[in-house]
């Protein structure tokens, strides 16, 4: 946990692009984007993934997940997403603490899920922060 960058991010050691925050998750836009405003959804504490986090935070950081979907369907008119969650390292989990993936996805996709990152988009991360107050 110490190691942990999520947990890092959560203490304020390392800055994020936050979008939104509660007593128990926090969602923030990925620095290693796969689209526009592809966001993380964690809870506030450590847990490795779905197999060891408790209902009540899984149950959270879901709602959370929701309110982000809505948020970007109002204010982004986003109507297309997809939700993944990677549980050890043969999915790619490279962050060993509990996150849901938010990647809307538009026409420019061709309908095809990837996991290229796309440094390109970090230098976009304050206007869309911009475009969600």
């Amino acid at each position: 946990m110490e190691n942990c960058i999520f947990c890092k991010i959560l203490k304020g050691e390392i800055p994020s692009w936050k979008v939104y925050e509660d007593e128990t998750t926090y969602a923030f836009l990925d620095v290693q984007p796969i689209g526009r405003y592809h966001t993380l959804v964690i809870p506030k504490a450590h847990y490795e993934n779905i197999y060891d986090i408790p209902d009540n935070l899984y149950f959270d950081v879901m709602r959370t997940t929701r309110k982000i979907a809505e948020l970007y369907r109002l204010k982004l008119d986003i109507e297309n997403l997809q939700l993944f969650h990677n549980a050890g390292p043969l999915t790619l989990q490279s962050v060993f603490h509990f996150h849901m993936h938010i990647v809307p996805r538009t026409e420019e996709d061709k309908h095809q899920f990837s996991l290229k990152i796309r440094p390109e988009l970090v230098e976009e991360l304050p206007t869309m922060i911009e475009k969600l107050k």
